[in-house]
């Protein structure tokens, strides 16, 4: 019986401990991501805001006494159109539209084809005839269509200032959680690692 009772309070004590670290370890993970979500939002936020990033266009430079100016080509479109033909996407010819729609709207340039690359594979596996690569009111059996592709990047660029950057909604987590509710994180991962790309 002392056996017994022994044996019980060991494998008791053991239980406790192993419960106690499997908990530790758990927050500790979970501590982890917090702060690494922390970092990559305020990363996104410092790095895709458009008025931080290319507020610059002319630099005055002054060599051996001489007033010079560089001109700094912004290279957005054609980061795009690489983007683009890596994955051979009919955004190509609509790289530089993407850009004037996110500048206008005050977004990341990057956003939209990001968020293309996730719902539509950059618009290879769409609604026929929709033009929609970005799965903007594409619900059920609710398909929204474009006449064309410059119609539905510049709808789509006003609903994301209107419904998501206006309302503090900046970064692909925040936008996931109205934009695809239901997804259990992989969407954001997806756009973020698509926003990773376009660099």
């Amino acid at each position: 019986m002392i056996r017994k009772t022994a044996l019980f309070f060991i494998l008791f004590v053991v239980t406790v401990f192993i419960n106690f670290f499997l908990v530790i370890k758990a927050y500790a993970v979970f501590d982890r991501q917090i702060r690494i979500d922390k970092i990559l939002s305020d990363i996104s936020d410092s790095k895709n805001n458009p008025r931080v990033q290319f507020n610059q266009a002319k630099a005055p430079i002054n060599v051996l006494g001489l007033n010079t100016e560089a001109i700094l080509k912004d290279g957005r479109v054609a980061n795009l159109k690489a983007f683009f033909r890596k994955y051979n996407s009919p955004l190509y010819d609509y790289a530089e539209k993407i850009v004037e729609e996110a500048d206008r709207h005050q977004f990341d340039y990057r956003l939209l084809p990001a968020i293309a690359m996730q719902e539509s594979n950059l618009c290879r596996v769409i609604p026929e005839d929709s033009h929609n690569c970005w799965g903007w009111g594409i619900y059920g059996d609710t398909v929204t269509r474009f006449e064309n592709y410059d119609e539905a990047i510049i709808t789509i660029s006003k609903g994301i200032k209107e419904n998501y950057i206006n309302h503090g909604l900046v970064t692909a987590s925040a936008i996931m959680k109205k934009y695809t509710p239901s997804s259990p994180g992989t969407w954001q991962k997806g756009v973020n690692w698509s926003l990773g790309l376009i660099e």
